[in-house]
């Protein structure tokens, strides 16, 4: 993002903060029903030092960053087995095709049926949402592959795994990473989906208590730490894609 977008990102939020706070403050919308966006911005504020709201916010993050390296571990090798093996492929494609769309939300009662600790629950149900971008990805890359290149590596009597780890999986890496990329943003949404069911602690499981307790601007501010926490990520993660392979958007001009 160039600073002339970051600038007009930033006056975008602010206008819309104060469209907002303008509704708020003549009455067209009740404050008791949304809370002012001056009181918002000052509890997301408070959350930044509130000791309670950090360690949910850690639970939260450790159980993301777990389940998102697990993923990655189980679903990158499973892509290149199934993006190289045709046969493999083709018996494992109506499997994959029945489980993808499965949504992660309706797993979270049989996940805590059969994993007992909560963290536990959210690791899996985010190793099982998290792996189908990377999976499906990884595949895709290895199609983008030049054939030219694995018939040349071929020719001077390379073998199938020695064609994957110099030719195939660095032409996907591209691919892998934006896979890694989306997968972070759909970790961040199970694991506060679990806590809000489950509870215990997490980001999910403070919403959960201030909307208990009718606290509405904590409950809002929480949900702009959530927000700011994804965003935050997925701009590092598109940084790091950009540097590390920049080489793919030089054709399309300007990378973005």
């Amino acid at each position: 993002m160039s600073p002339r977008e970051a600038r007009r990102g930033v006056a975008g939020v602010a206008v819309c903060l104060a469209v907002l706070e303008t509704l708020g403050r003549t009455g067209l919308i009740d404050p008791l029903l949304l809370p002012l966006a001056s009181t918002v911005v000052a509890g997301t504020a408070r959350l930044a030092i509130d000791p309670d709201f950090l360690a949910d916010a850690g639970h939260t993050l450790l159980a993301c960053g777990c389940g998102l390296l697990i993923a990655v571990a189980v679903a990158v090798p499973a892509g290149l087995l199934l993006g190289t093996v045709p046969a493999v492929e083709s018996a494992l494609r109506p499997l994959i095709e029945f489980l993808r769309p499965i949504p992660s939300v309706a797993l979270i009662p049989l996940a805590l049926f059969l994993f007992t600790d909560g963290t536990q629950a959210k690791v899996a149900l985010i190793v099982f949402t998290a792996s189908w971008p990377l999976l499906i990805n990884t595949m895709y890359g290895l199609r983008e592959v030049d054939p030219v290149a694995k018939d040349t590596l071929r020719s001077f009597g390379f073998g199938p795994l020695a064609v994957v780890v110099r030719v195939s999986l660095p032409s996907a890496a591209p691919f892998v990473v934006t896979g890694v990329r989306i997968s972070a943003s759909v970790a961040l949404i199970v694991a506060v989906s679990v806590e809000l069911v489950a509870g215990g602690a997490g980001i999910g499981a403070f919403l959960g208590d201030a909307a208990a307790g009718n606290q509405r601007d904590a409950m809002l501010a929480a949900v702009v730490w959530t927000g700011g926490i994804g965003l935050t990520v997925n701009t590092l993660l598109v940084t790091a894609e950009h540097r590390l392979f920049g080489w793919r958007h030089a054709g399309a001009g300007k990378v973005r």
